[in-house]
């Protein structure tokens, strides 16, 4: 009741950087309160903890789009900023936890925390993720990148339709992977330059940050289009519950969701480009 009756979300669009702190503490309380109760499997039952009160706030942050969409007359992308704002502070605040946890954590409190997000980028390398999670050129692989986005994409409105706010399991699951991915680079930075001296250490630990989240030059965009659908299925959602569909409005929501959608098609178009031919170079 405490964690999801603190935010007002009409409030929040307001000053959406809040949501950097939100989304750091949530999943800092999901991650401990794992640890005391699923001692030994908190791995998967962490990131229900933070999505538990997260689906409160983007219930009622999409019910409030949901209401604009109504009763605008016109075309509602740009109304959808500051919510998108909203998603995007608190995917980070999600990131920056996970990989700050990640790294400052005891080693075996790490593997029981993030023991699923470790052998998910494992499968997916095929190799340690402390050695290949930015070293796995993209170079040639633009389709497979593509479709594996819009299958993201598809996952996320589905969830967001059948479960309102929902989705944002999968954004949760999606920041705790990539934020494993820059805390592991930054964690084996520590270990390999911790006994070196400080000009040394202090330069290839700062260049860790850069290399990190290089991997967010064309994630900053997928995450957006993700968000954008989540947006989209969410306002169908709450227009359907309210029986809303033999009303002209309805027609305006759906114009108005297939508008969005396709705007988070070509973002992420454009975010397969990124992640092929820029963010290999970085």
């Amino acid at each position: 009741m405490v964690l999801e009756s603190i935010i007002n979300p009409e409030r929040e669009e307001k000053t959406p950087k809040n949501m950097l702190l939100v989304g750091f503490l949530y999943s800092t309380v999901g991650i401990f309160v794992s640890l005391w109760i699923f001692k030994g499997q908190s791995s998967i039952p962490q990131i229900f903890l933070t999505t538990l009160p997260l689906v409160v706030i983007v219930n009622k942050a999409l019910r409030l789009e949901e209401e604009k969409t109504k009763y605008e007359k016109k075309f509602l992308i740009k109304e959808h900023g500051p919510i998108l704002s909203l998603f995007m502070y608190l995917f980070i605040g999600l990131l920056i936890s996970y990989a700050f946890w990640f790294t400052i954590l005891p080693s075996d409190t790490v593997k029981e925390v993030f023991h699923t997000q470790i052998n998910t980028i494992r499968d997916i390398t095929g190799q340690d993720i402390a050695l290949t999670a930015f070293a796995t050129s993209s170079s040639g692989r633009f389709t497979p990148i593509l479709l594996n986005n819009l299958q993201v994409l598809a996952f996320c409105i589905i969830f967001s339709f059948l479960y309102g706010g929902g989705a944002i399991f999968i954004h949760t699951w999606n920041a705790s992977i990539i934020g494993v991915a820059v805390g592991s680079v930054m964690r084996s930075t520590l270990k390999t330059y911790a006994g070196t001296l400080n000009s040394e250490f202090l330069y290839n630990y700062l260049g860790s940050f850069t290399v990190s989240f290089s991997y967010m030059v064309h994630g900053v965009f997928e995450v957006a289009a993700y968000f954008l659908g989540a947006v989209a299925g969410g306002i169908i959602s709450f227009a359907v519950v309210n029986h809303d569909y033999n009303t002209r409005k309805f027609k305006h929501i759906v114009v108005d969701s297939f508008d969005t959608l396709v705007m988070a098609v070509v973002i992420l178009i454009f975010a397969a480009f990124v992640e092929v031919y820029v963010t290999p170079v970085l």
